[in-house]
């Protein structure tokens, strides 16, 4: 009898999950049916009316004025619109993601794309050595690897697949398609990571996730659990570490920026010190979130609070 209530279980949350991926799918593909800019500019309106009602928007507003508890109600409530906003052109972007690049270095200024730092892709092209490149959930950070393929510089990206099985597979296909090698996030990532660098290759990690068994760090002033892999690696490999972002432009335009490489914190011994270079990478991130605290993803629970709030 428990085998078969564990089944009819099994089968309920598969189909759950199905659904869920249907509904979403259908949302994708009803955005294709529009030009572009439509797209966008209704997905944003879409789901800043309909991420209020669910039940991350609590969290999102606890997690805002933790972060920013100068700021008054009115204030919280407007950014977090307006990240719910930011989700909502994500989504759509996802459809329009091969036509929404086109940065063209002859033309700079008149399309969609503007690239800050464009010295060094070419520098990091031209001159192949082992380097990690690390963002955060800010702006459209989908358009890093693409715009690194487009100058030629391939890296292997770690990214964490969603927890729908079907949502997962269908992102996988659409960005292997498009940001070339990717690796997700499992036991044996950090290994796949190594032999990439260690051929002298490049690798894109995110840095602004969850990791409950992560360094004790800070993030907006607040203890948060922070992957040490990143600086591990580095420390592994000696090898060079830059910061790159997304910025959302007015009229659906984009900038991307990749910074000058980072100095990396070392010990009384000369040794890069992990637990500060995590650190690091929270402050690099946070001072990007407070240039535009909008363009982040507040949903998350990246200060493992969600279980404390009350239903």
């Amino acid at each position: 009898m428990k085998i078969l209530i564990t089944r009819i279980v099994l089968a309920l949350r598969h189909f759950q999950q199905w659904l869920v991926a249907q509904i979403a799918f259908g949302f994708l593909n009803f955005l294709k049916l529009f030009p572009a800019d439509g797209a966008m500019n209704f997905a944003d309106r879409f789901v800043r009316l309909i991420g209020p009602k669910t039940r991350r928007h609590k969290l999102m507003l606890v997690n805002l004025r933790n972060a920013f508890p100068e700021k008054s109600d009115a204030e919280i409530e407007e950014i977090a619109l307006a990240s719910w906003g930011n989700m909502g052109r994500l989504a759509a972007e996802y459809v329009f993601l091969d036509r929404l690049f086109d940065f063209d270095p002859e033309r700079q200024g008149e399309g969609r794309i503007e690239v800050s730092g464009i010295p060094l892709f070419i520098d990091l092209k031209d001159n192949p050595r082992p380097f990690i490149v690390f963002t955060g959930h800010t702006g459209n950070f989908e358009l890093l690897p693409v715009a690194g393929a487009a100058f030629g510089l391939h890296v292997t990206v770690l990214f964490r697949p969603p927890n729908n099985p079907y949502v997962a597979e269908k992102v996988f296909e659409f960005r292997s398609a498009r940001m070339g090698h990717l690796v997700p996030s499992h036991a044996g990532s950090s290994f796949a990571l190594a032999r990439q660098l260690e051929s002298g290759g490049g690798v894109g990690v995110l840095v602004d996730q969850k990791f409950t068994k992560g360094l004790t760090t800070t993030f907006f002033g607040r203890d948060v659990k922070t992957n040490p892999l990143l600086a591990k690696l580095a420390r592994q490999f000696n090898c060079e570490v830059y910061p790159a972002r997304c910025i959302r432009l007015p009229g659906n335009r984009y900038r991307l920026e990749i910074e000058p490489r980072m100095e990396l914190p070392r010990d009384e011994r000369g040794n890069l010190d992990v637990r500060a270079t995590a650190q690091m990478l929270n402050d690099k991130v946070e001072s990007w979130v407070r240039e535009n605290p909008e363009q982040w993803l507040w949903y998350h629970d990246r200060w493992n609070i969600k279980h404390t709030l009350p239903r």
